[in-house]
């Protein structure tokens, strides 16, 4: 008991630490460009008022206009209240990290930015966990509690799968959220053949990626003869990076996959931002906000 005790203890030590950690950018930085950048659903009924000169005819409430005798108007304003998802690979390839931070406690911290901003505009946040099948599912809700519950949720998951199935997560996301959201999908996307599934979804929801890369994953360092292992897969190769063909013929197939994926995005009309783990994510997220 006094072990669980601790470990919750420390949980929340950690929760909070990430709070005042990313609390603080939402309010300073991203708040005002979340709000412009991802805009309501439409536009809600506000009130009626009188016909004025230049009202649409086609905006003209005839019911109060029958029952006053004087032509009144519907106004409407922008609806501002979204839904707001993260779809989050908590697939084994993740974990990995050689630098400042895992891909997975990147992650974790977007995760955080992008729910306190959404609160702060009176959204709703829910989350869809996910590897190679759906690990865990938590409905859109309002309120700091609930952010804290999905950032307790992040830190100390651990999921079933392994691998990575994007194309999955993506139907399952319109099947669980029927109306329009915007969708924010955070992966190293280390898998393939989602490109379908993306023109999809986005098609129903306003989809946008955050690609987590570490460095390290795209340039191989001169260590000599290396045992690598694949996190999902559980394969292992050995590797001599101190031989430079090898060194540029991988950081070759590095870039040629980016570049694919960037395609990917451009085809399906999908925004996206790529973040590393050993660089601040504040001045890209802000890129793209600004870019919307």
């Amino acid at each position: 008991m006094a072990l669980r005790s601790k470990e919750t203890n420390e949980l929340l030590k950690r929760v909070r630490r990430i709070e005042l950690r990313t609390k603080g950018l939402s309010s300073q930085l991203f708040s005002g460009e979340y709000h412009s950048a991802f805009k309501g659903r439409g536009m809600a009924f506000s009130e009626v008022r009188e016909y004025a000169p230049g009202d649409e005819i086609r905006t003209i409430d005839w019911n109060v206009t029958a029952r006053t005798g004087i032509a009144h108007v519907k106004v409407f304003e922008e609806e501002r209240e979204l839904t707001v998802m993260l779809l989050v690979d908590v697939s084994a390839s993740d974990d990995f990290g050689a630098t400042m931070m895992t891909k997975r406690s990147l992650i974790t911290e977007l995760s955080a930015v992008l729910s306190f901003s959404a609160i702060q505009n009176n959204d709703k946040v829910g989350v869809i966990f996910f590897s190679d099948r759906i690990e865990k599912f938590i409905p859109p809700k309002k309120g700091r509690s609930h952010i804290l519950m999905i950032i307790s949720t992040l830190l100390e998951f651990k999921p079933e799968g392994k691998r990575t199935d994007i194309s999955m997560a993506l139907g399952y996301l319109n099947q669980v959220v029927k109306k329009r959201s915007t969708a924010f999908l955070l992966s190293d996307f280390m898998d393939d053949g989602f490109e379908n599934a993306l023109k999809i979804a986005n098609k129903k929801h306003d989809i946008i990626a955050l690609q987590v890369n570490d460095r390290k994953e795209k340039e191989l360092p001169d260590a000599g003869i290396v045992r690598f292992s694949d996190r999902e897969t559980g394969m292992t190769q050995w590797v001599d990076t101190s031989n430079k063909k090898v060194r540029t013929k991988y950081a070759a197939e590095a870039l040629r996959q980016n570049a694919e994926l960037r395609e990917i995005f451009r085809r399906s009309g999908v925004d996206n931002q790529r973040l590393l783990t050993d660089e601040p994510y504040i001045v890209p997220l802000m890129q793209l906000f600004k870019r919307r």
